[in-house]
């Protein structure tokens, strides 16, 4: 899925920062998807350390103090961190990944 760069005709809602995008804004768009601001566009969003998905940085808590660039590949998302043994399963899956850290079960 390609995202698009469009003037918008109507004003839309950005499906990122959910902040209105206004009339002849130029905007990203995308077939099912929706729009976005170009500078959302560049938001980085980390991958789930546990199950491969979105990490879900922009709902995070910790996102106001988070430098994104630096944090890598240790996050976990909601999903995984309210499932069943989350802690045991996210050691498991770190020490196999990144067998330097040494982490003992």
């Amino acid at each position: 899925m390609s995202w698009r760069a469009i003037p918008m005709k109507f004003p839309g809602t950005c499906i990122v920062c959910k902040k209105k995008i206004e009339v002849n804004e130029v905007a990203l768009w995308a077939k099912g998807l929706g729009v976005k601001h170009q500078a959302c566009a560049q938001v980085t969003e980390l991958k789930c350390a546990v199950c491969g998905g979105s990490a879900g940085c922009l709902q995070c808590e910790f996102a106001d103090d988070c430098n994104r660039e630096k944090v890598s590949q240790l996050c976990i998302c909601k999903k995984c961190h309210e499932g069943k043994d989350a802690f045991t399963v996210y050691q498991r899956i770190i020490s196999k990944r990144f067998p330097v850290l040494d982490i003992k079960n």
